[in-house]
């Protein structure tokens, strides 16, 4: 494999920040549905008063993000060997443009839930492949989350590095986890150096 990109998801691998998920979707009443799939499917007025609710959670708690540790590094250390960065969200346009400029970031290519394309379906990791014009098995996927690694997987991305603190969480997946970004850092740096053999 010769690696020429890594896509990013943002919320919990890009920066840290904090969700309850279960008091979300317990306020949105999904009834079990991933929460994007679930508001797509409502009538009005229900769907955009739903809405409302999820950027309200959302707005909330991008202005509390932090970018995580060694993530500048990281990102400046893909840019310095040539390796195209995407960022694939499941957030809005409007909240990854936000962290962006306040961590003072750049991807080759954002893909937000305005594409109509969302995790876990692969479709918006393709669209980010095409974007950048990489192939499947030039790229990473380095995500921290179960959607991350099915939208990966049926994208039929090899490479997917997942960055969490539980590792026991993901046991049984096809994916590589780290606790930390240093720690994948230096397994990028050991694959850059197998190409070179």
């Amino acid at each position: 494999m010769i690696l020429k990109g890594a896509i990013f998801d943002m919320d919990g691998t890009v920066v840290d920040v904090s969700y309850d998920w279960v008091k979300i979707k317990a306020e949105l009443m999904t009834e079990g549905k991933p929460i994007l799939l679930y508001l797509q499917s409502l009538e009005e007025p229900d769907r955009s008063q739903k809405w409302k609710v999820l950027e309200r959670y959302e707005h909330k708690a991008t202005q509390k993000a932090k970018l995580k540790p060694g993530m500048h590094e990281f990102l400046d250390f893909l840019s310095a060997r040539r390796i195209k960065k995407g960022l694939v969200t499941n957030n809005s346009r409007q909240n990854a443009a936000f962290l962006l400029r306040k961590f003072d970031l750049a991807f080759d290519c954002v893909i937000s839930r305005e594409s109509g394309l969302w995790k876990p379906s692969g479709a918006p990791i393709l669209a980010a492949l095409q974007e950048l014009k990489l192939k499947k098995d030039e790229c990473c996927v380095i995500g921290d989350s179960h959607f991350d690694i099915h939208a990966a997987a049926e994208a039929g991305i090899p490479h997917i590095f997942i960055l969490s603190a539980d590792k026991a969480r993901f046991d049984g997946m096809e994916a590589e986890v780290f606790s930390s970004v240093e720690e994948l850092q230096s397994r990028i740096e050991d694959l850059l150096k197998k190409e070179k053999r």
